[in-house]
């Protein structure tokens, strides 16, 4: 039930980093659910991670390795290996273990990652048996498949990928993303790849990935909940023949923020727009807050509310509901006089009350289409925020219903 969202853009290869998949048998016989990605000598490497205070063995493993020149990420689905205690980080090890013999390298260079069911065991045999099929995958044009291994509960691979020109040079900036439900990411989101050619220190690659996720990962929301295994790694291989950006300025270095940033938006929307059976991609734009995070407390208050989700399911321009969410968002001394309410262009509400000119059957128009902009003027100040979400269908219902089954 994806809205909007189609087959993946053209994938450009990025030099120095390759991708394996293979398939371990985790929840289904013959499912793509290992990957492998290697990244050249000398890569950096940056990291964001969930704040769920219960992440994940992995998550804990990868934090603790982002010093240690990482060279390759071993990702499994089917199994979170989160909620597993002692147990979890042993396994979680045991793998790292068995691909750093396998390809004789540390096992601090090793990053592994999960995503699937919370609280059980990981199958540590099944997936260290596919580690050598994944290993002799390894290609810098895997990034197609590899989309596909990540996948769990989503309906269609998500990637994105953009190249920009440095003098005579061609840089790319390529990535991939899986995540559909327990989406609110609260750092970065889901599990999330991005790789470019460019050569970039690891403070200012960290510093471009936190921002990148903030604008992007940071600003999605399918149904309120942090998963335990958010992570989203940005990896530098500095195969591309320009100077190495050391300084977080110049052209090179905006040029390719932007790009970073451009691909990650791509990915974190790809992500809404194949949210557990969302049927509208919601964009909900708060202006004139007094500062930046009222906006978001407003926004996220209009996006979570199952009130809301249900009536953008049910095409049903229930506006009150809206107002209702705006003021239980918690904002201090808010003049709700001064509230203006938009479905796309059309005002449904102007200075607290109905607009006088609204009628129902414009709302219903607007309510009818699959892309729908909440726009909420608080005439408070300048700040601005924006966030995208979807609706709340019986399909996300059955899904998550039936996720273990």
């Amino acid at each position: 039930m994806a809205v909007g969202l189609g087959d993946l853009p053209k994938m450009h290869p990025v030099a120095g980093f390759e991708l394996g998949i293979a398939s371990a048998g985790i929840k289904a016989v013959g499912r793509r659910d290992v990957v492998v990605m290697r990244c050249a000598e000398g890569s950096s490497v940056a990291g964001v991670y969930t704040q769920n205070a219960f992440c994940a063995a992995p998550v804990i493993l990868c934090k603790q390795r982002m010093q240690s020149a990482p060279r390759y990420l071993v990702v499994n689905t089917g199994n979170a290996n989160a909620a597993t205690g002692d147990l979890g980080l042993q396994a979680a090890n045991a793998v790292c273990q068995q691909l750093a013999d396998l390809v004789g390298c540390p096992l601090q260079q090793v990053l592994p990652f999960s995503t699937g069911v919370i609280g059980e065991q990981l199958p540590v045999e099944k997936i260290t048996a596919a580690l050598p099929a994944a290993l002799a995958d390894l290609r810098e044009d895997n990034w197609a498949l590899a989309a596909e291994g990540i996948m769990t509960t989503d309906t269609l691979p998500k990637g994105a990928s953009v190249q920009f020109q440095h003098g005579e040079v061609t840089l790319t900036v390529t990535g991939i993303s899986k995540g559909a439900g327990m989406i609110r990411p609260n750092m970065a989101t889901m599990l999330g790849y991005i790789a470019t050619d460019a050569a970039v220190s690891q403070e200012v690659l960290q510093n471009i990935l936190h921002d990148a996720a903030n604008k992007s990962f940071n600003r999605i929301t399918i149904d309120g909940d942090t998963s335990t295994n958010d992570s989203c790694i940005l990896v530098a291989t500095g195969q591309a023949a320009v100077a190495t950006i050391t300084e977080p300025q110049g052209e090179l270095y905006e040029a390719l923020r932007e790009a970073i940033n451009q691909v990650a938006m791509q990915l974190a929307q790809a992500i809404v727009r194949d949210g557990e059976g969302a049927t509208k991609f919601v964009t909900v734009q708060v202006h004139g807050g007094a500062h930046q995070q009222e906006c978001l407390d407003v926004a996220y208050a209009v996006a979570h509310s199952p009130l809301i989700k249900t009536a953008l399911f049910a095409s049903d321009p229930n506006w009150g509901r809206i107002v209702a969410a705006i003021g239980y968002a918690g904002i201090k001394d808010l003049d709700t006089e001064q509230v203006n309410v938009y479905l796309d262009d059309v005002c449904i509400v102007a200075h607290g009350g109905r607009a006088q000119a609204y009628t129902e059957e414009q709302g219903a128009a607007v309510m009818q289409q699959a892309e729908i902009l909440i726009r909420i003027e608080l005439e408070r100040g300048s700040c601005h925020e924006t966030i995208w979400t979807t609706d709340l269908s019986h399909e996300y219902v059955r899904i998550n219903a039936e996720y273990r089954s």
